[in-house]
Protein backbone atom coordinates (compact mmCIF):
# COMPACT_ATOMS: atom_id res chain seq x y z
CA UNK A 1 0.00 0.00 0.00
CA UNK A 2 1.36 3.43 -1.00
CA UNK A 3 2.23 5.67 1.94
CA UNK A 4 -0.19 8.56 2.22
CA UNK A 5 0.78 12.15 3.04
CA UNK A 6 -0.92 12.01 6.45
CA UNK A 7 -0.28 8.34 7.20
CA UNK A 8 -0.86 7.55 10.89
CA UNK A 9 -1.38 11.19 11.87
CA UNK A 10 -4.25 11.79 14.30
CA UNK A 11 -6.77 14.52 13.51
CA UNK A 12 -9.69 15.99 15.43
CA UNK A 13 -12.41 17.70 13.41
CA UNK A 14 -14.97 19.49 15.57
CA UNK A 15 -18.51 19.75 14.27
CA UNK A 16 -17.80 17.07 11.70
CA UNK A 17 -20.94 15.01 11.15
CA UNK A 18 -22.12 17.04 8.12
CA UNK A 19 -21.23 19.57 5.45
CA UNK A 20 -17.65 20.95 5.41
CA UNK A 21 -16.61 19.17 8.61
CA UNK A 22 -17.69 15.84 7.20
CA UNK A 23 -15.82 16.43 3.95
CA UNK A 24 -12.67 17.37 5.87
CA UNK A 25 -12.80 14.19 7.96
CA UNK A 26 -13.10 12.05 4.84
CA UNK A 27 -10.37 13.96 3.00
CA UNK A 28 -7.89 13.59 5.87
CA UNK A 29 -8.71 9.90 6.23
CA UNK A 30 -8.15 9.31 2.51
CA UNK A 31 -4.61 10.58 3.08
CA UNK A 32 -4.13 8.08 5.90
CA UNK A 33 -4.96 10.14 9.00
CA UNK A 34 -6.91 8.63 11.88
CA UNK A 35 -9.86 10.90 12.51
CA UNK A 36 -12.00 11.84 15.49
CA UNK A 37 -15.54 12.74 14.49
CA UNK A 38 -17.10 15.21 16.91
CA UNK A 39 -20.56 16.59 17.59
CA UNK A 40 -22.38 17.80 20.68
CA UNK A 41 -24.38 14.59 20.91
CA UNK A 42 -24.19 11.08 19.54
CA UNK A 43 -26.19 10.46 16.38
CA UNK A 44 -26.77 8.03 13.53
CA UNK A 45 -24.89 10.47 11.29
CA UNK A 46 -21.82 10.13 13.48
CA UNK A 47 -21.98 6.33 13.41
CA UNK A 48 -22.45 6.33 9.63
CA UNK A 49 -19.43 8.57 9.05
CA UNK A 50 -17.22 6.56 11.39
CA UNK A 51 -18.21 3.39 9.52
CA UNK A 52 -17.58 5.02 6.13
CA UNK A 53 -14.07 6.11 7.09
CA UNK A 54 -13.22 2.74 8.61
CA UNK A 55 -14.15 1.13 5.28
CA UNK A 56 -11.97 3.37 3.08
CA UNK A 57 -9.10 0.91 2.98
CA UNK A 58 -6.41 3.55 3.55
CA UNK A 59 -5.44 2.24 6.97
CA UNK A 60 -7.19 5.18 8.58
CA UNK A 61 -9.41 4.58 11.58
CA UNK A 62 -12.19 6.77 12.93
CA UNK A 63 -13.97 7.12 16.24
CA UNK A 64 -16.89 9.30 17.21
CA UNK A 65 -16.69 11.40 20.36
CA UNK A 66 -19.72 13.36 21.50
CA UNK A 67 -18.60 16.44 23.43
CA UNK A 68 -19.78 20.03 23.74
CA UNK A 69 -16.61 21.97 23.01
CA UNK A 70 -18.15 25.28 24.08
CA UNK A 71 -17.22 24.57 27.70
CA UNK A 72 -14.07 23.51 29.53
CA UNK A 73 -15.32 20.06 30.48
CA UNK A 74 -16.46 19.19 26.97
CA UNK A 75 -13.23 20.30 25.31
CA UNK A 76 -11.19 18.41 27.90
CA UNK A 77 -13.28 15.29 27.30
CA UNK A 78 -12.72 15.49 23.54
CA UNK A 79 -8.95 15.74 23.89
CA UNK A 80 -8.62 13.10 26.61
CA UNK A 81 -10.75 10.55 24.75
CA UNK A 82 -8.81 11.21 21.53
CA UNK A 83 -5.53 10.45 23.27
CA UNK A 84 -7.07 7.41 24.89
CA UNK A 85 -8.15 6.12 21.47
CA UNK A 86 -5.04 6.97 19.42
CA UNK A 87 -2.27 7.96 21.83
CA UNK A 88 -1.49 11.33 20.26
CA UNK A 89 -2.81 14.39 18.40
CA UNK A 90 -1.21 15.91 15.30
CA UNK A 91 -4.02 17.96 13.74
CA UNK A 92 -6.83 20.05 15.21
CA UNK A 93 -9.56 21.45 12.97
CA UNK A 94 -11.70 24.00 14.83
CA UNK A 95 -14.75 23.83 12.59
CA UNK A 96 -17.70 23.76 15.03
CA UNK A 97 -20.01 26.74 14.59
CA UNK A 98 -23.56 28.03 14.84
CA UNK A 99 -24.99 30.13 12.02
CA UNK A 100 -27.80 32.03 13.71
CA UNK A 101 -29.85 34.89 12.28
CA UNK A 102 -31.19 37.34 14.85
CA UNK A 103 -31.89 41.08 14.43
CA UNK A 104 -29.58 43.02 16.76
CA UNK A 105 -32.55 44.64 18.55
CA UNK A 106 -33.74 41.15 19.49
CA UNK A 107 -30.30 39.68 20.24
CA UNK A 108 -30.25 38.62 23.87
CA UNK A 109 -27.14 37.92 25.95
CA UNK A 110 -27.90 34.21 25.90
CA UNK A 111 -28.05 34.22 22.09
CA UNK A 112 -24.75 36.12 21.91
CA UNK A 113 -22.99 33.78 24.32
CA UNK A 114 -24.30 30.61 22.63
CA UNK A 115 -22.69 31.57 19.33
CA UNK A 116 -19.55 33.07 20.88
CA UNK A 117 -18.94 30.06 23.11
CA UNK A 118 -19.22 27.57 20.26
CA UNK A 119 -17.17 29.41 17.64
CA UNK A 120 -14.57 31.41 19.57
CA UNK A 121 -14.44 29.87 23.04
CA UNK A 122 -14.53 26.39 21.47
CA UNK A 123 -11.49 27.10 19.30
CA UNK A 124 -9.60 28.49 22.32
CA UNK A 125 -10.57 25.63 24.63
CA UNK A 126 -9.75 22.85 22.17
CA UNK A 127 -6.45 24.45 21.13
CA UNK A 128 -5.42 24.91 24.77
CA UNK A 129 -6.35 21.36 25.77
CA UNK A 130 -4.65 19.84 22.71
CA UNK A 131 -1.46 21.90 22.98
CA UNK A 132 0.61 19.47 25.10
CA UNK A 133 0.04 16.79 22.47
CA UNK A 134 0.50 19.03 19.43
CA UNK A 135 3.86 20.10 20.86
CA UNK A 136 4.98 16.47 20.77
CA UNK A 137 4.06 16.10 17.11
CA UNK A 138 6.61 16.59 14.35
CA UNK A 139 3.88 18.05 12.17
CA UNK A 140 1.44 19.81 14.50
CA UNK A 141 -1.26 21.81 12.75
CA UNK A 142 -4.27 23.86 13.80
CA UNK A 143 -6.79 25.04 11.22
CA UNK A 144 -9.47 27.43 12.41
CA UNK A 145 -12.59 28.31 10.45
CA UNK A 146 -13.61 31.86 9.71
CA UNK A 147 -16.53 33.08 7.65
CA UNK A 148 -17.14 35.33 4.66
CA UNK A 149 -19.59 37.47 6.64
CA UNK A 150 -16.79 38.49 9.02
CA UNK A 151 -15.21 40.35 6.10
CA UNK A 152 -18.28 41.62 4.27
CA UNK A 153 -20.62 42.16 7.22
CA UNK A 154 -24.12 40.73 7.21
CA UNK A 155 -27.52 41.74 8.50
CA UNK A 156 -28.87 39.97 11.61
CA UNK A 157 -25.58 38.20 12.31
CA UNK A 158 -23.75 40.48 14.76
CA UNK A 159 -22.87 37.53 17.01
CA UNK A 160 -21.63 35.30 14.19
CA UNK A 161 -19.67 38.08 12.43
CA UNK A 162 -17.98 39.06 15.69
CA UNK A 163 -17.05 35.49 16.61
CA UNK A 164 -15.68 34.72 13.17
CA UNK A 165 -13.56 37.89 13.12
CA UNK A 166 -12.27 36.92 16.56
CA UNK A 167 -11.11 33.61 15.07
CA UNK A 168 -8.80 35.52 12.75
CA UNK A 169 -7.23 37.33 15.69
CA UNK A 170 -6.83 34.06 17.58
CA UNK A 171 -5.18 32.48 14.55
CA UNK A 172 -2.59 35.26 14.26
CA UNK A 173 -1.85 35.25 17.98
CA UNK A 174 -1.44 31.47 18.15
CA UNK A 175 0.81 31.47 15.10
CA UNK A 176 3.23 33.66 17.08
CA UNK A 177 2.92 31.71 20.33
CA UNK A 178 3.17 28.22 18.83
CA UNK A 179 5.81 28.73 16.15
CA UNK A 180 8.58 27.77 18.60
CA UNK A 181 7.02 24.30 18.77
CA UNK A 182 6.80 23.95 14.99
CA UNK A 183 3.01 24.12 15.06
CA UNK A 184 1.34 25.85 12.13
CA UNK A 185 -1.88 27.80 12.75
CA UNK A 186 -4.03 29.02 9.86
CA UNK A 187 -7.58 30.16 9.22
CA UNK A 188 -9.69 28.97 6.29
CA UNK A 189 -12.58 31.20 5.23
CA UNK A 190 -15.14 29.46 3.04
CA UNK A 191 -17.62 31.54 1.10
CA UNK A 192 -20.70 30.67 -0.99
CA UNK A 193 -20.29 26.93 -0.47
CA UNK A 194 -23.03 24.46 -1.36
CA UNK A 195 -24.01 23.17 2.09
CA UNK A 196 -27.21 21.97 3.72
CA UNK A 197 -28.45 24.56 6.19
CA UNK A 198 -30.12 23.27 9.34
CA UNK A 199 -32.91 24.79 11.38
CA UNK A 200 -30.40 26.45 13.71
CA UNK A 201 -29.18 28.60 10.84
CA UNK A 202 -32.56 30.21 10.39
CA UNK A 203 -34.71 30.37 7.31
CA UNK A 204 -33.75 31.74 3.92
CA UNK A 205 -30.40 32.64 2.38
CA UNK A 206 -27.98 34.87 4.32
CA UNK A 207 -27.91 38.46 3.09
CA UNK A 208 -24.25 38.39 2.07
CA UNK A 209 -24.89 35.33 -0.11
CA UNK A 210 -27.25 37.39 -2.22
CA UNK A 211 -24.96 40.40 -2.47
CA UNK A 212 -21.79 38.47 -3.38
CA UNK A 213 -21.31 36.48 -6.56
CA UNK A 214 -18.46 34.15 -7.48
CA UNK A 215 -16.31 34.73 -10.55
CA UNK A 216 -17.04 31.19 -11.65
CA UNK A 217 -20.80 31.55 -11.59
CA UNK A 218 -21.26 28.62 -9.23
CA UNK A 219 -21.09 27.72 -5.57
CA UNK A 220 -18.09 25.89 -4.25
CA UNK A 221 -18.24 22.30 -3.06
CA UNK A 222 -17.48 21.08 0.43
CA UNK A 223 -14.75 18.89 -1.08
CA UNK A 224 -12.97 21.95 -2.48
CA UNK A 225 -12.76 23.45 1.01
CA UNK A 226 -11.62 20.10 2.42
CA UNK A 227 -8.82 19.93 -0.15
CA UNK A 228 -7.44 23.24 1.11
CA UNK A 229 -7.55 22.06 4.72
CA UNK A 230 -5.84 18.80 3.78
CA UNK A 231 -3.00 20.76 2.16
CA UNK A 232 -2.54 23.02 5.20
CA UNK A 233 -2.26 19.98 7.46
CA UNK A 234 0.27 18.21 5.27
CA UNK A 235 4.06 18.21 4.86
CA UNK A 236 3.97 20.59 1.88
CA UNK A 237 2.55 23.48 3.92
CA UNK A 238 5.00 23.67 6.81
CA UNK A 239 6.10 27.21 5.91
CA UNK A 240 2.56 28.57 5.97
CA UNK A 241 1.31 29.92 9.30
CA UNK A 242 -0.74 32.79 10.66
CA UNK A 243 -2.59 33.13 7.36
CA UNK A 244 -6.26 33.74 6.57
CA UNK A 245 -6.96 31.89 3.34
CA UNK A 246 -10.22 32.46 1.46
CA UNK A 247 -11.98 29.80 -0.59
CA UNK A 248 -14.87 31.63 -2.24
CA UNK A 249 -14.45 31.51 -6.00
CA UNK A 250 -13.54 35.18 -6.10
CA UNK A 251 -16.70 36.38 -4.37
CA UNK A 252 -14.50 38.34 -1.97
CA UNK A 253 -10.94 39.31 -2.89
CA UNK A 254 -8.79 39.73 0.20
Amino acid sequence: MTTKLLQDRVAIVTGSVKNIGRAIAISLAKEGAHVVINARSHSEQMDALVHEINQLGTGAKAVGISADISNVEGAKKLIEETVKAFGKIDILINNAALRRHTPFAELEWEDWREVMSTILDGAYLCSKAALPYLKESSMGSIVNFGGLSAHTGSKERAHVVTAKMGIIGLTRALAHDLSEFGITVNCVVPGLIDTVRGESAGSGTPEHHGKNKTLFGRRGSIEEVANLVEFLCGPKARYITGQTIHANGGAYLA
